[in-house]
């Protein structure tokens, strides 16, 4: 897309709207003719990358709408044309940057799935391009002989004059030189895993076998001696899943119950305990630092935090979710504060047995920040449900604070400055860095306390009713039914 840009974008239109006039014979700007600035050249090319986008969006979508119009020969000429001239632009840019470039084959010989991952390789060799040269301007000289520990690289160094400020504004601190790489030499958790991936596009079955704090009992095909099947056919290298669905299909033998939420019948009986729809008393957190915090690795040290938990009438919850170059994602940490200890739990090595903890997730008061995405890769990661759960999000919107985020109601009732550049941290890296661990803590530690001040504005607003916090824990119940 971007190459067919450029190659509609002729540099001597100087004065038309949205490009900058020429200015052949500028030293600095010589590989950009007709543009005075980067930054021209930049708002240039995304309002032609969003012009071409917005077009592609007009296009018939698959299906019987394609299918009409291709029934007119012109309409299909037009688009074989078309295509012809975008794989020749897509082939001369991978080409310029020393990729596979066979996208457009006359012999035919080149598939779609190999077309694609030319499209992939390609890409990763511009953005890793790209990722140096953005380094270079920020004053970073990447040395990439030596391997080094993914997200981890080399104090900063000044490779010109022009960026010197830069460069000592990066080295005030070490934690600045802690860079966020998405790096190649992590190998796949996903190949420790026991069960396979399913990323099929089947419904989704609940994973989990037993069904622990129960009004209603489990479906017996969601039970151990429900899922026992003899060999099929279809079972031969698939997901459980997967194989389940075909052989319902194939016998016409459904199951309604076995892709209904399996906590459905508590949810919509849950109602909040008495003792949380009165104005709390108050319990400051204490220093992080004074804090115990917990690396959970095993299933003994699982099974200790889960009898904790058990004692336990309220407790914090967070998840770091991976999603980078992954089709579904998978979650790589769980961070758990109760008043006075922090855990957080390797969940890409105990992925398997974090089940057990549905004892405690379906009992105790949970608190968490944005349940909107969490309560969905429980489920779909661990097997794990929640039934008795306080949004802090929800709250937030119901008292307009005008900010929803964590890191606002952070800064808000415990003066914290949540530094936020690891939201998106490749958070498979083992062991992690000691910056990732305080991010990671910070999301749950402080959460109970503004639990507590959450719930006292929402009673003072009710004018001394439970009919604001009702109203939120109606809200991440309809949220837990996800």
């Amino acid at each position: 897309m971007a190459a067919a840009a450029r190659e509609g974008s002729p540099a001597g239109r100087a004065g038309s709207s949205g490009t900058p006039a020429d200015t052949e014979g500028s030293s600095t700007m010589s590989a950009l003719p007709g543009f005075d600035s980067p930054d021209a050249f930049v708002k240039y090319a995304l309002g032609t990358v969003v012009a071409a986008t917005k077009a592609s969006n007009g296009l018939p979508q698959p299906g019987d709408e394609y299918d009409f119009y291709c029934s007119f020969p012109g309409f299909r000429a037009y688009c074989n044309m078309q295509g012809d001239r975008l794989l020749r632009c897509m082939s001369q840019v991978m080409q310029y940057h020393g990729c596979r470039s066979l996208m457009k084959d006359s012999s035919k010989v080149t598939g779609l799935e190999d077309k694609f991952d030319m499209l992939v390789d390609s890409n990763d060799v511009i953005l890793e391009r790209v990722s140096i040269l953005l380094d270079e301007a920020s004053g970073v000289n990447r040395n990439q002989q030596p391997v080094l520990p993914a997200g981890l690289q080399p104090p900063q160094m000044i490779v010109s004059s022009w960026n010197r400020k830069a460069g000592e504004f990066h080295k005030r601190t070490q934690s600045e030189t802690f860079r966020l790489l998405h790096a190649k030499n992590i190998s796949r958790p996903q190949l420790k895993f026991r069960e396979k991936i399913d990323n099929s596009n089947t419904p989704f079955v609940p994973k989990l076998f037993i069904k622990p704090n129960a009004l209603k009992p489990l479906p017996e095909a969601l039970t151990k001696s429900g899922r026992q099947r003899k060999e099929r056919p279809e079972d031969l290298d698939v997901p459980a899943a997967l194989a389940d669905f075909i052989h319902q299909q194939r016998t016409q033998k459904t199951e309604q119950d076995m892709f209904a939420h399996p906590y459905q019948y508590e949810l919509e009986h849950f109602s909040p305990p008495d003792g949380v729809l009165k104005k709390p008393e108050l319990q400051m957190y204490r220093p992080i630092e004074e804090t115990p915090c917990h690396f959970i690795t095993t299933l003994d040290e699982l099974v200790e935090l889960n009898e904790k938990l058990m004692a336990c009438k309220e407790f914090a919850l967070d998840l770091e979710h991976h999603s980078y170059r992954s089709f579904l994602g998978l979650t790589c940490l769980m961070q758990i504060s109760t008043r006075t200890e922090d855990f957080i739990i390797d969940t890409l090595e105990l992925r398997s047995d974090l089940n057990i903890l549905n004892e405690t997730f379906t009992d105790p008061a949970i608190v968490l920040h944005g349940a909107d995405s969490d309560v969905e890769w429980l489920q779909r990661d661990f097997g794990l449900y929640l039934v008795n759960v306080f949004d802090t999000h929800q709250a937030a919107r119901l008292l307009n604070l005008g900010k929803h985020s964590l890191d606002h109601l952070l800064k808000l009732y415990c003066n914290v400055d949540a530094d936020k550049k690891y939201q998106l941290a490749d958070w498979r890296i083992r062991p992690l860095p000691e910056e990732m661990i305080r991010y990671a803590r910070d999301d749950t530690h402080y959460l109970l306390y503004i639990y507590d001040k959450m719930r006292e504005l929402l009673w003072e607003r009710g004018k001394e009713q439970p009919t604001q916090l009702q109203v939120v824990w109606q809200r991440s119940r309809d949220i837990c039914l996800k």
